[in-house]
C-alpha cells in the first residue's frame, strides 16, 4: 500500500499546475496587447482605450495602426518614436530589481500612484485633525 499510495497522488498534482501558467503568461505576453509610449512626449498609446481624436476604436493593436499615417496626438511625432512599454498589468522597472524594496517594486504604475496619493491625503487629513486639539 504505501508504494502505490505516493504513486498515485504525485503524478495528479503535476500535470494542472503547468498548463496553468503558460495561458496566464500568454495572455501577458500577447503584443497585440502592449502598450506604446512615445519617446518625444511621455504619451502612451493604449490598444484598449484607443484614441477618440483620431478616430482609432477600442481594440486596435499598435501594429495595426498605418504607420504612414499616424502621428502622435500630443507631439505628432511619427511611429518609429513609440516604444514598446509592455501590457498595463506589467510593474514598471527591470526585472532583476523587482525582489528589492518591501514590495514596491511588484507594483504597477497605477497601484503606485493610488500608494503615494493615498498617503499624502491621509498625511494632510491627519495635520488638519491638529487644529481640532486645545
Amino acid at each position: 500500500m504505501s508504494d502505490e499510495t505516493p504513486a498515485q497522488e504525485p503524478s495528479a498534482p503535476v500535470p494542472e499546475q503547468p498548463t496553468e501558467a503558460p495561458e496566464q503568461d500568454s495572455v501577458s505576453s500577447d503584443p497585440r496587447t502592449h502598450r506604446f509610449e512615445c519617446r518625444s512626449c511621455g504619451y502612451v498609446y493604449d490598444p484598449e482605450e484607443g484614441v477618440k481624436k483620431l478616430g482609432i476604436t477600442s481594440g486596435t493593436a499598435f501594429e495595426d495602426l498605418d504607420a504612414i499615417s499616424f502621428r502622435c496626438p500630443v507631439c505628432r511625432s511619427k511611429v518609429g518614436a513609440f516604444r514598446d512599454i509592455g501590457p498595463r498589468t506589467k510593474a514598471s522597472g527591470f526585472e532583476e530589481n523587482l525582489n528589492y524594496g518591501l514590495g514596491v517594486n511588484r507594483l504597477t504604475p497605477g497601484q503606485k500612484n493610488v500608494l503615494i496619493f493615498g498617503s499624502l491625503a491621509l498625511a494632510f487629513a491627519f495635520f488638519l485633525s491638529l487644529y481640532s486639539l486645545r
